[in-house]
């Protein structure tokens, strides 16, 4: 039970981050990287519109800040946790740091490469075992991203990007 609570708590302040994405006009999606300790070691959210790159995922930039926080390229005791299923680029790049446990909330029918469309981590080409945890907030973090995209598609994030087009 501590440990459902313990990803129930993480996952939550993933979440926080993906709001913070989400207002600032990226896809609403953040993760958290946390140690065997249950320290906080790295946080971020999608950056793609920010950045105007397409490697700004939110997992890529919170590997990335862990490896520079410890020292090191594996993070073979830490979490992650993340809001929506991994795509290709970033389940690879959690095989490539070692990471020991994936938490992440919802499922990605479109682009998702731990359980839904594929299934890297027990694949073949993959070199390293991570425990995964799937549907931790499902709810929560599929909620955000319907309503994040609803209003998209009504124009109402329409503002937000093009503030960021203007400013970059």
């Amino acid at each position: 039970m501590e440990e459902l609570e313990n990803h129930q708590y993480w996952m939550s302040q993933a979440l926080i981050m993906a709001k913070e994405a989400g207002n600032r006009g990226d896809i609403p999606v953040g993760a958290i990287v946390v140690d065997n300790y249950n320290n906080l070691i790295a946080k971020a959210s999608n950056q793609k519109e920010l950045q105007k790159s397409a490697i700004a995922h939110a997992e890529i930039l919170a590997i990335n800040q862990a490896n520079q926080k410890l020292g090191k390229w594996r993070l073979d005791n830490c979490t992650l946790y993340v809001t929506l299923e991994p795509c290709p680029m970033c389940i690879g790049a959690i095989i490539q740091a070692r990471i020991k446990t994936l938490v992440y909330g919802v499922d990605d029918f479109k682009t998702g490469a731990v359980r839904t469309i594929l299934n890297i981590p027990d694949s073949e080409v993959s070199n390293h075992r991570l425990q995964v945890f799937a549907g931790i907030q499902a709810v929560a973090c599929g909620d955000l991203l319907k309503s994040w995209f609803n209003q998209l598609r009504q124009g109402k994030r329409q503002g937000a990007m093009e503030k960021l087009r203007i400013k970059n």
